[in-house]
């Protein structure tokens, strides 16, 4: 099997069409055919649906992207494969949410950056749904969101679980106060965030409605509208000593059932880690146990 078909059969996937294919490969839409048609005889199977508006895969065809993706990033990483010794060196990006990144990873990434000075550690912050995507599409070479996670181009390692607890306004003394209510209105960061889809979940579970949903890019925003009494929010409770310290709010315990969220460490399922992922995924376990054994998340060093 030619690589290079594999290559045009990309091209016409995310081109949508023959034509527009063949004018990102500066090539005439007759070879463009006759490869893919090539690897369809190959494979057996019919990869594309030919329609008046271009084409779509076959359900074999969705099967094989993820495929072809994955023999790209082994071949992009070949000068860094075989440069990869004993060492960890090179760039490593992770990414976490944004409470992740506040109370669970500075000292993680302290001892980490200690132990492996030639590794140039990077750090992005987002919600669940797009660091996963950021972890898919290679922009990301592992990340901690909230789980359970379940992919078939994923590896997931579970680190620790979180009790989310309820804030609100600080003249209300309990949670009946706020089912009493019958409608709220929450403050939360941005689309994709899954404390957002939890805190959604736990009122509709207990029939109050949401009046209006705010969004914003910091905690900091979201806290100070929740002290004046304008809404509610969730936060894990790791997170109350720092908040405290700035904002005065009612903290409202959940049922177990609702508070309990996980927190993974999720990687693409590729057959090469470099040393410096290997590395950094050991400081994740070993992180994971101390937590298992009552001990601090940050005195990994």
């Amino acid at each position: 099997m030619n690589s290079g078909d594999l290559q045009f059969f990309m091209a016409v996937f995310e081109a949508g069409g023959i034509g527009k294919a063949a004018e990102r490969l500066n090539t005439v839409q007759s070879n463009v055919t006759s490869r893919i048609q090539r690897l369809e005889a190959q494979l057996g199977v019919q990869l594309f649906k030919r329609h008046t508006r271009g084409v779509e895969l076959t359900s074999a065809g969705s099967k094989l992207v993820p495929v072809v993706e994955q023999i790209n990033n082994l071949l992009g990483s070949l000068p860094t494969i075989v440069r990869d010794d004993s060492t960890p060196q090179g760039k490593l990006t992770i990414g976490a949410m944004e409470t992740t990144t506040a109370i669970h990873l500075p000292s993680l990434l302290s001892g980490y950056a200690k132990a492996f000075p030639q590794v140039d550690l990077a750090l992005r912050t987002g919600t669940t749904m797009e660091l996963t995507r950021q972890v898919l599409e290679q922009e990301l070479d592992g990340a901690f969101v909230c789980g359970p996670i379940a992919h078939p181009r994923l590896r997931t390692e579970r680190v620790y679980d979180e009790e989310l607890v309820l804030l609100a306004d600080p003249d209300l003394d309990d949670l009946a106060q706020i089912v009493a209510l019958g409608e709220v209105s929450i403050f939360v960061l941005r689309l994709g965030c899954s404390y957002r889809r939890k805190l959604e979940e736990i009122l509709t579970n207990k029939g109050v409605s949401i009046a209006r949903i705010s969004e914003f890019g910091t905690f900091e925003a979201i806290f100070s509208c929740v002290a004046a009494g304008l809404g509610v929010t969730v936060v894990p409770r790791s997170m109350l000593s720092m908040i405290a310290a700035r904002w005065t709010l009612s903290t409202h315990t959940l049922p177990p059932s609702e508070a309990s969220v996980e927190t993974v460490f999720i990687r693409r399922a590729s057959a090469y880690v470099p040393n410096a992922l290997s590395k950094f995924i050991d400081h994740v376990q070993e992180a994971s146990q101390m937590l298992s054994n009552g001990r601090d998340f940050c005195q990994v060093a």
